[in-house]
């Protein structure tokens, strides 16, 4: 595994390298949203009190992820990263307060359905996941999802530039002569 402390663009691209079919990319925009909901829906039941103050397992998760997407260089891209990831741990939060089985569906279910998408996905990519190769790849996927979407509005042209230069642009792999 490479280092988990590097920049940004070293992470994004290395993670765009797994990600060029549009397809996928498209399949990472419910998958990795889901997969992210899901972990916060099932750690949220794991409360715990720090100096008084009530906690549980997924703000912890949120906080010190947080702490790493703003230490990557691109302060606006971990920035939007951490209040995305926020807002699906938040949105989660419910979820561990209903009964056991209604808080295992939702979370098993929601992680379940979020890979079947992921890995739909991988098979228009042609290629395995990232974190196959590069278990940081797991922190990148949330990442990358917002950049893509902040790319898409215009944002971080210089970025996506290098991105590309890096790995080339997206295509739609052809799918009859792979």
């Amino acid at each position: 595994m490479a280092s988990l402390f590097r920049p940004a663009l070293d992470l994004m691209a290395q993670y765009a390298a797994y990600h060029r079919d549009r397809r996928n990319i498209t399949t990472h925009f419910i998958g990795i949203p889901l997969i992210v909901f899901a972990i916060s829906a099932l750690l949220a039941r794991a409360e715990f009190s720090v100096a008084d103050t009530p906690m549980n397992a997924a703000m912890l998760l949120w906080m010190l992820s947080s702490l790493w997407y703003v230490t990557r260089g691109n302060l606006a891209l971990g920035v939007a990263t951490a209040l995305v990831n926020g807002l699906l741990t938040a949105l989660a939060m419910p979820a561990a307060q209903g009964s056991m089985a209604s808080w295992l569906a939702i979370g098993v279910g929601s992680f379940v359905v979020g890979w079947i998408f992921q890995f739909i996905g991988h098979y228009y990519e042609g290629r395995k996941p990232a974190f196959v190769d590069d278990l940081v790849g797991l922190l990148v996927g949330p990442m990358f999802v917002v950049g893509e979407a902040l790319f898409m509005l215009g944002w971080g042209r210089p970025l996506l530039a290098e991105i590309e230069r890096r790995v080339g642009p997206t295509h739609l792999r052809d799918l009859a002569h792979p």
